[in-house]
C-alpha cells in the first residue's frame, strides 16, 4: 500500500551516492517521489522506563559505560524547504548507582546516544523497532518529559534545550504528543470539554476564555465527534473515539509537529484504518508533520514519508520509507520485515523468514562495534572492532549502518 498522492510534492534530483552523507550535516537526497532518500547519522536510543527493569543489573554489580565509536552524521534535508523540527546528537543516559546513603554510578542505560533526525512541514518520519529499542524515550526528550544529557531539539529554529520556564512553556506549543493508550491517557473525572480544553488554561492567550467552549467544539467536529458530546466523559466514548479526543487535545494549540507515540497499537484493525485516516486527512488540511512511532510496519509503510529503524538504541537504517520497504539492506530490517504476514498465500512460500538467533544485549553494557553483530548472520571480527557508519552504501539510495549491507528483497521473496 504506498502513500497517498496528496502529499507528493516535488523533490530535487537524485545526488551522487558519495554526495548524500557529509560530515557538517548539509547534503541533498531526494522524497518519496523518486524512491531516494536521506540518510541518518549513527546513533543510539534505548528505550528506559521507570520500572521495566530492563537493562538494570543486579546490586553490587558493577557496569561500564560502552563508549561511542564514531561521531553521527547529520542527515541531509530533501529539499530546500525549512525544517520543523531538527535533532542534532541527542544524548540521554540513564544513571545506575549503588548505595543507600552514599550512591554512586556504576554505569549508565545509553537510552539515546547521537540521535539526527530533520522533519520537514507535511511530512512524516516512521520510526520503527522492537520494544526497548528506544523508540518511546525518543519522543519524550522530544515532548520535553524528559531531559537529555546532552544535544538539541531545535523547533523552527529555537532550541528547546536551553530554554526554560516560560520561554520553554512557550516554544512546546508548537510540539505536542499523542499517546498510545486512549484508555489511559485521559483523565476519567474531567469531561471531553475540560480535557481538550486543559492547554487553554495554561496558555491562556491562546484563546479567550469566553471562546473556549466554541473552540474545544470545534476541535471536536474536526476529528469527527459530535461537538454536543462535550460534557461528557471518557468511559461514554469507545477506544476509537477516545483517541480522537486525545488528538483534539494535541491540536488545541495549533502546533506544527505532533509525536504519534504507537497512536493506533490499542485499537481494533478496522478502527485504526479511521484513525489513520483522520491523521492523514489532518495532515493535508493542516500541514502538520508527524513522527511516527509503531510496531506495525504495514501501518508505518502506509502513511511514512521517511523511515528510520532502531535497534538497542541506535538508527541502523534511515531513508525513503517505500525503498526501505522494498529492499532492506541491513539485516536487522530484512529481519523485521520477514516476520510481516503476507496476504498472498502464494507468496507465503517463497519467501525466507529470517529467525534471529540469541536475546538482545542489555542496553546498559551494549556490544562493541555493531550492536547487532551478536544476532547477525553475516558478522565478522570488524563489526566488533569498527562501529558502522550510517551511510549510503553501493548500489543503495538510502542509509544503512552495516559492513555488509547487501539488498534483500524479503517482502515478495526474491532475493
Amino acid at each position: 500500500m504506498s502513500k497517498k498522492s496528496a502529499k507528493d510534492t516535488p523533490r530535487e534530483e537524485n545526488p551522487p551516492v558519495d554526495a548524500a552523507v557529509v560530515p557538517d550535516g548539509t547534503g541533498d537526497a531526494t522524497g518519496k517521489d523518486t524512491g531516494a532518500a536521506s540518510p541518518a547519522p549513527d546513533g543510539a536510543a534505548t528505550e528506559a522506563t521507570a520500572g521495566d527493569g530492563a537493562g538494570t543489573p543486579a546490586a553490587g554489580a558493577t557496569v561500564t559505560e560502552t563508549p561511542r565509536a564514531s561521531e553521527p552524521v547529520a542527515p541531509p534535508v530533501l529539499d530546500k524547504g525549512e525544517n520543523v523540527l531538527e535533532v542534532r546528537d541527542l544524548v540521554k543516559h540513564f544513571p545506575i548507582t549503588q548505595g543507600i546513603v552514599l550512591r554512586r554510578k556504576v554505569g549508565a542505560v545509553q537510552a539515546v546516544d547521537g540521535i539526527n533526525l530533520d522533519l520537514r512541514r507535511g511530512e512524516t518520519l516512521g520510526i520503527v523497532g522492537e520494544s526497548g529499542c528506544g523508540k518511546s524515550t525518543l519522543a519524550k526528550l522530544l515532548i520535553g518529559l524528559e531531559r537529555p544529557t546532552s544535544g538539541t531539539i531545535k523547533v523552527r529554529g529555537q532550541d528547546l534545550t536551553e530554554l526554560r520556564g516560560g520561554d520553554l512553556l512557550a516554544a512546546r506549543r508548537n510540539i505536542q504528543m499523542v499517546f498510545q493508550d486512549p484508555y489511559t491517557s485521559l483523565n476519567p473525572r474531567m469531561t471531553v470539554g475540560d480535557l481538550i480544553g486543559e492547554p487553554f488554561e495554561i496558555h491562556t492567550d491562546v484563546v479567550p476564555r469566553q471562546g473556549r467552549r466554541q473552540r474545544v467544539q470545534e476541535l471536536l467536529d474536526l476529528v469527527g465527534l459530535n461537538p454536543d458530546h462535550i460534557n461528557r466523559y471518557p468511559h461514554q466514548f469507545s477506544g476509537g473515539q477516545r483517541q480522537r479526543i486525545g488528538i483534539a487535545r494535541a491540536l488545541a494549540l495549533e502546533p506544527e509537529v505532533l509525536l504519534c507515540d504507537e497512536p493506533v497499537s490499542a485499537l481494533d484493525v478496522s478502527i485504526q484504518a479511521q484513525v489513520i485516516n483522520l491523521l492523514e486527512k489532518l495532515q493535508d488540511e493542516l500541514g502538520l508533520s508527524y513522527l511516527f512511532i509503531a510496531h506495525d510496519l504495514s501501518v508505518v509503510r502506509h502513511i511514512a514519508d521517511k523511515l528510520g529503524v532502531m535497534y538497542l538504541g541506535r538508527v541502523v537504517e534511515y531513508g525513503n520509507a517505500e525503498e526501505i520497504y522494498e529492499a532492506p539492506t541491513h539485516p536487522y530490517t530484512q529481519a523485521l520485515l520477514s516476520a510481516v504476514p503476507v496476504p498472498d498465500p502464494k507468496l507465503r512460500g517463497m519467501r525466507d523468514e529470517i529467525v534471529l538467533e540469541g536475546d538482545v544485549p542489555s542496553p546498559a553494557n551494549p556490544p562493541s562495534g555493531c550492536r547487532f553483530r551478536t544476532r547477525c548472520w553475516k558478522a565478522e571480527d570488524v563489526c566488533a572492532e569498527e562501529t558502522p557508519l550510517l551511510q549510503v552504501r553501493e548500489n543503495s539510495r538510502h542509509a544503512s549502518a552495516c559492513h555488509f549491507a547487501q539488498k534483500r528483497d524479503v517482502v515478495h521473496g526474491s532475493a
